[in-house]
């Protein structure tokens, strides 16, 4: 049945940060919530996980109003906790005991994790001694330690290089596998589009779009041209009125307002017996739908 927000509202000292908002999760899988900074996503995850109070609306998880005791959650915040003079071992063996853990399966879960995650060596050691990507992997280990069914990960990737980016999205997807809920929140728009088939957008407490992100895409023409030639092909673009976008040893990404004028291009360099390696048109990424939905023309 999994996770159910309906009408839920909140408001703080007379501003509305979330206004009337309703989605629902309701099978395994990851689920992007995303938005501006204040747009009502931290607020909306706080409510959902029962740590402050609704105003208005029904939280419901499995049928049942959410309540911290009726919801095994893990919570990865945006604003990062380590204790910088403590050991992680005790860090982690703390937390799993918050969580219900008893001794004996918070060890076997602490080794499983930090080999799972590459931090084994640090398990002795302070957390002032740790790199900050290394710190991001130990407080994600914190929200999983329990192997909870809901899992909310605000900004995960933050401060992670490319190897343990790639670490990180392993776990996600294995967890999902599992038949984990997870809900994302990330700035983040090519790890939302790779995890994501559901996502809400918020701006001022607002739903401005939610649904299947397949789906939505669907909706928008294409607006991009992904070209790979062998020559400079400049001339050829701007002459039929396209913008180029990017270019780089005749790559390029053009911005086009409809197919037809993709396909005159495709037409011109074929009949000046041009090289074309690629031709791809192409939709609008997530990031340009979410800047034509909370960009400066919303704000």
């Amino acid at each position: 049945m999994g996770l159910k927000l309906e009408n839920v509202s909140k408001k703080f000292v007379g501003k509305q940060a979330v206004d009337n908002i309703s989605f629902e999760v309701n099978k395994p899988g990851v689920f992007g919530l995303l938005g501006t900074n204040g747009a009502g996503k931290t607020t909306t995850i706080r409510m959902l996980l029962g740590i402050i109070k609704k105003d208005s609306g029904e939280i419901t998880w499995n049928g049942q109003k959410v309540e911290r005791k009726h919801v095994n959650f893990g919570y990865l915040p945006e604003e990062r906790g380590v204790y910088p003079k403590t050991k992680i071992y005790d860090q982690l063996m703390y937390f799993a005991k918050l969580k219900g853990m008893n001794t004996k399966d918070a060890d076997e879960s602490i080794k499983k994790w930090a080999k799972v995650l590459k931090v084994e060596e640090y398990i002795p050691m302070t957390a002032e001694k740790l790199s900050k990507g290394n710190q991001q992997k130990i407080q994600f280990m914190t929200a999983i330690i329990h192997d909870p069914e809901l899992i909310v990960l605000d900004e995960p990737f933050s401060g992670l290089d490319p190897v343990n980016t790639e670490i990180l999205k392993n776990v996600i997807i294995d967890l999902v596998s599992k038949g984990k809920y997870i809900i994302m929140s990330s700035h983040q728009m090519v790890s939302i589009e790779e995890f994501c088939s559901d996502i809400l957008i918020l701006n001022k407490g607002k739903t401005v779009l939610k649904g299947n992100l397949k789906e939505i895409k669907e909706g928008y023409k294409a607006n991009r041209l992904e070209l790979s030639v062998n020559t400079n092909i400049d001339n050829y673009i701007k002459e039929l009125g396209m913008s180029i976008e990017f270019s780089k040893d005749n790559e390029y990404t053009v911005k086009i307002e409809s197919e037809e004028k993709a396909h005159q291009l495709l037409k011109n360099l074929v009949d000046k017996n041009i090289e074309v390696n690629k031709f791809e048109i192409k939709k609008p990424t997530l990031n340009d739908i979410f800047i034509e939905k909370v960009g400066e023309k919303n704000a």
